[in-house]
């Protein structure tokens, strides 16, 4: 073996050892409690014929974008239903990004300059902390939706300052106090940043109302959850959309989405807004499963009003047993293991669905309370 595999073997060992070894799983024919697909958009056969059916209408005759957006890769349908989004969510503009990951990345990594200052939620997304690394700005965490030592930190920035949150937490499912983070932010005169990824479907079109959207710097809003297709839109101002067009790299340096996913994401909007029916059983399953599980001794639960429900285990060990004890009984449930959440915080992720029935969600609180009462 050359130095470099070595390494690689070596590393994988440690993770083996350390109960925290990643794999792709295959398709499986389990209950879904696991996917991002709140509304079940992504399976979906009457959005998928409108999807065709709006393809065919536009005359969407190429199968890829053929280049980034600043070569070949742009559309003037691309630009109408950007700007469709846009206003959907009340702003002033928007740019479209081939990922969740992507939009944070580019936003981040490109607007705090060295000097600056990037104040996390120490729970934010994987892609925003890569993105402020990569920014060379000054990065400092806060206490989870703490808001003392938000202002503790907020004390202490130098130069632009940009504090960024979730609206509902994708590990957590919990959601910040808006409102008194918004102040806060006015206050230091600080840039308000907002990830909308977990709110918007169950919330609408997010949990940034019309009224804090003009004190907020920026949204980032993903396609890939309640909306069940791909890519993502950064909202904000006309000056910031002409800004990351010109130096957010994950823009500039990618072949952009495919005429048929532009699509996709339109019709999933035009589908959201005619989804009051699906919301509501949504929010019906939430209530049963929170009224079924927490009448039980011992479920350490996490507060959650949104579709992602975490029930805490300590260890990779514990969460896996739990996992595995849910596959057996039929339900697609995943461990979520340390390094991807501190070490001691280790879960399972509920994820519920406007398509688990009743009887599936019973079945989970039933199978749950089972295994928390045997602790």
């Amino acid at each position: 073996m050359t130095s470099s595999e070595l390494f690689i073997v070596k590393k994988l060992q440690e993770r083996q050892l350390a109960g925290n070894y990643r794999a792709l799983q295959p398709d499986n024919a389990l209950i879904d409690f696991c996917s991002n697909d709140y509304l079940g958009f992504a399976r979906s056969i009457e959005l998928k014929n409108k999807i065709d059916a709006e393809i065919s209408r536009a005359g969407l005759t190429t199968n890829g974008s053929t280049g980034s957006r600043l070569l070949a890769g742009n559309s003037n349908y691309t630009e109408e239903i950007e700007q469709y989004i846009t206003d959907l969510h009340n702003a002033e503009a928007g740019l479209i990004f081939n990922s969740g990951y992507d939009a944070n990345l580019g936003l981040f990594s490109s607007l705090p300059q060295r000097g600056d200052t990037i104040i996390l939620d120490e729970l934010i997304h994987a892609s925003i902390i890569d993105g402020a690394r990569l920014s060379f700005a000054n990065r400092y965490s806060f206490k989870h939706n703490d808001l003392n030592n938000l202002e503790e930190k907020l004390k202490r920035a130098k130069g632009n300052c940009y504090v960024a949150i979730e609206s509902v937490y994708s590990m957590d499912g919990d959601t910040p106090a808006l409102a008194e983070i918004v102040a806060l932010t006015e206050k230091y005169n600080a840039n308000l940043i907002i990830d909308e990824a977990h709110a918007v479907g169950l919330y609408g079109f997010g949990l940034v109302s019309e009224h804090l959207q003009r004190k907020v710097f920026a949204r980032v809003v993903t396609f890939g959850k309640a909306l069940g297709c791909h890519g993502a839109i950064v909202l904000g101002s006309k000056l910031l959309r002409e800004y990351l067009i010109n130096f957010a790299r994950s823009f500039i340096y990618t072949t952009a989405a495919s005429p048929g996913q532009i699509a996709a994401i339109k019709i999933a909007y035009v589908h959201l807004k005619a989804s009051d029916e699906e919301i509501e059983k949504l929010k019906t399953n939430i209530r049963l499963f929170k009224h079924s599980v927490n009448n039980v001794s011992g479920c350490k639960l996490i507060e959650s009003d949104s579709a992602i429900h975490c029930l805490i285990l300590k260890s990779n060990e514990r969460a896996r047993e739990a996992a595995s004890l849910l596959q057996q009984t039929g339900l697609d449930i995943r461990p979520i293991l340390s390094p991807t959440v501190p070490q001691g915080s280790e879960r399972i992720r509920i994820c519920l669905h406007s398509f688990n029935t009743p009887e599936q969600i019973t079945l989970l609180t039933a199978t749950i309370n089972t295994f928390t009462n045997a602790e």
